[in-house]
């Protein structure tokens, strides 16, 4: 680690004053360029122990930048890792206030829960897809608190990977019951198609992303708990939204879920 505990502080504080009072900032990046990935990761670990210390609940885990074309929208070349609260937590048919967000982009996701703990090192693909429970379709609402949405990989990971507001809807499914590198998916904006995507977007196959998400946090000495909820990571590009929108998103065999932003 390159930052002292106060830097990392100041700077959490920093991001998450930013994503409260919806206002966007310069990338943490360019006033520290000497930071590393475990700075980043450490200034999102402090964000989490303040929303845990007010009384807010981590009601699941996500993995950004898993898709080919979000790794070519955002310029960057790796995935990353963060986590989702209980206030972001939207359900089926819901509404987004967008007066509490920046610049809000959304983007389809297939979502995981698992029945039993997940751990690294040596995760694969087989292991995520034993421990599941079930698949669910999703849409994640993301706001990255930089201004003009742009970042390096170690600025969003210390942003909690621009998590902001999420959906889960549809028809839950067991993992045999779905080829997640096959299955389909139409995400609509005012009734008209925006973004199409297959699971194999993500990383090859989406329980690939799960499993890098073990093997992150295997490495921290940590581990995906039975009953987490994990966002997989946008399958399309994501598409950026406003007041007055109604997004729905359709997925093959798992039915649909939408949401307003009023």
């Amino acid at each position: 680690m390159k930052l002292n505990q106060n830097t990392i502080a100041e700077l959490a504080e920093l991001l998450e004053n930013a994503e409260l009072q919806a206002h966007d900032i310069v990338k943490i990046t360019d006033a520290h360029p000497e930071m590393d990935w475990d700075d980043a990761y450490a200034i999102q670990e402090e964000i989490r122990r303040r929303k845990i210390a007010r009384g807010t609940k981590i009601v699941g885990l996500k993995c950004g930048l898993t898709s080919y074309s979000k790794m070519k929208q955002m310029g960057v070349e790796t995935p990353c890792f963060g986590f989702v609260t209980d206030y972001g937590c939207v359900p089926d048919g819901g509404e987004v206030k967008v007066a509490e967000l920046i610049h809000p982009k959304i983007e389809p996701e297939i979502c995981f829960v698992m029945k039993h703990a997940l751990k690294g090192p040596g995760c694969h693909i087989g292991a995520v897809l034993a421990a599941t429970d079930f698949i669910i379709p999703g849409l994640e609402i993301i706001d990255s608190r930089y201004r003009n949405f742009k970042f390096d990989l170690k600025s969003v990971i210390a942003d909690n990977t621009s998590a902001a507001r999420f959906v889960v809807g549809g028809q839950p499914q067991p993992v045999s019951e779905v080829d997640l590198r096959t299955v389909g998916l139409v995400m609509e904006k005012n009734g008209v198609p925006v973004a199409f995507g297959a699971g194999a977007a993500v990383l090859g196959h989406p329980a690939a992303a799960i499993a890098m998400l073990a093997n992150h946090l295997g490495a921290r000495g940590e581990e995906i708990p039975a009953g987490a909820l994990i966002l997989s990571g946008g399958v399309t590009e994501a598409i950026a939204i406003a007041a007055g929108d109604h997004i729905n998103l359709r997925v093959q065999g798992m039915g649909s879920l939408g949401v307003r932003f009023v």
